[in-house]
């Protein structure tokens, strides 16, 4: 396929967002995953969308340089910050929007230079370009976390 699959990354990013301008509405109470181990605020899922995006980001360009990739040492989101407890606004919505549909473009830009020849060659022990960005589109499940808050 000569499909970029970086652009089903972009596409995730719209769907995080949509869900993410519902958010105003978060009552400051924490959301609680269905496994009831991590907590989720809309800032921890925008902070784990962008970080989710810098981590792969920075995995296929190692690849790409043909150099060891840098260990994941992220804390993730066995943590919530403090930061992540503040009040979700109209301005962290629209800092939101920049931030995550720049990175989704890098991405699949990255790709573009990339060119299709390099998707689907092995990379060894690490996930071909193609698994890494079919992985990637996972990011939604952060935003389903905090939801869609204009529902009951």
């Amino acid at each position: 396929m000569d499909t970029n699959p970086a652009m089903a990354v972009e596409t995730a990013v719209e769907q995080c967002l949509t869900l993410a301008a519902t958010w105003k509405r978060w009552d400051g109470r924490p959301l609680v995953t269905k496994d009831n181990e991590r907590i989720y605020t809309p800032h921890k899922a925008i902070r784990r969308i962008a970080d989710h995006i810098v981590d792969h980001l920075a995995e296929v360009e190692a690849l790409l340089a043909g150099v060891p990739t840098q260990p994941d040492e992220w804390h993730g989101s066995l943590l919530t910050f403090e930061s992540d407890w503040a009040r979700f606004t109209e301005g962290d919505l629209d800092e939101a929007r920049q931030r995550l549909r720049r990175l989704g473009r890098t991405f699949a830009l990255r790709y573009a230079a990339a060119g299709p020849a390099e998707w689907d060659t092995p990379r060894g022990d690490n996930w071909s370009l193609r698994t890494i960005a079919e992985h990637l589109t996972g990011i939604t499940w952060y935003a389903d976390q905090v939801g869609d808050l204009t529902k009951p």
